[in-house]
């Protein structure tokens, strides 16, 4: 099958399509990214335009959502910018603690290696009291791997070898060359599908919250609704984390800095 091109028109469909639905702005350099994720989907339904793909979309909610999994999946791994786990690590041991059950939300958990990552750190750091984790996405697809919490053993490279031999096990048969955490630790992180542009479901609060790696592809109103949302949901006096690349300047008055990409919610 001869390869199929994306015309302006149809790349500004999807353009809009994606920013209504996850409020994400794609620049002009991201055609061929959404050309190459949604080229397999053409094959699949033996369609000849992407604009005939794209007119599937508006009449079919189950493939408007496999769409939407493919162009808003990004690249994760255990112990992204480790000074982040590092800072959090010295505040459990200081004005987190309590002996409430602490409340952790990885707000944007891809495949899940950010709050499999937290689930090792809590681990290690509060082994006598409760805690919890709500890992979300918009994607189902990168949900249901991350649920499964399987990963080839290269990917483990980042994690502390106490760690990785303290709270994760080795697969085998079919596993071989794979690993995972063990379950009592898989079993304190819930799953759940949410659009971080819609209005939030009722979560409750937490003291964490992990932001990372997302913002950058929100324009600048995006990002303003969409922290205010997660502020909401910050307990006072807990601790806001965006990625290293991204910042909270001109978009948040609700949050004080500490230090570039950690912010904390005052207390009233």
């Amino acid at each position: 099958m001869t390869a199929l091109s994306l015309n302006n028109r149809e790349f500004q469909q999807f353009r809009d399509m994606i920013h209504e639905i996850a409020g994400i702005a794609m620049s002009d350099a991201k055609r061929q990214l959404v050309a190459g994720r949604l080229s397999k989907r053409l094959r699949h339904f033996e369609l000849s335009s992407y604009g005939d793909y794209f007119q599937l979309l508006m009449k079919d909610k189950a493939e408007l959502q496999t769409a939407v999994d493919l162009l808003t999946t990004n690249e994760t791994y255990f112990f992204r910018e480790p000074k982040h786990f590092e800072f959090l690590r010295e505040r459990l041991q200081d004005d987190l603690r309590s002996n409430q059950p602490l409340r952790v939300w990885s707000a944007a958990c891809s495949s899940g290696e950010e709050p499999y990552t937290l689930a090792l750190l809590l681990a290690d750091c509060l082994p006598s009291r409760p805690w919890e984790i709500l890992a979300s996405d918009i994607s189902t697809r990168i949900l249901d791997k991350a649920r499964t919490g399987i990963y080839p053993e290269e990917d483990a490279s980042g994690i502390p070898r106490e760690l990785l031999h303290r709270h994760c096990l080795r697969g085998t048969g079919s596993h071989s060359g794979m690993f995972t955490l063990e379950p009592a630790l898989k079993r304190r992180i819930g799953f759940r599908q949410i659009n971080l542009n819609n209005a939030l479901p009722d979560v409750g609060v937490f003291d964490v919250i992990f932001l990372r790696n997302v913002m950058i592809y929100f324009d600048p109103p995006t990002k303003r609704q969409v922290v205010q949302r997660l502020c909401a949901r910050l307990r006072p006096g807990g601790y806001f984390f965006v990625s290293h690349s991204e910042s909270l300047h001109g978009i948040s008055d609700e949050l004080q800095s500490l230090r570039p990409s950690i912010y904390r919610k005052p207390h009233a």
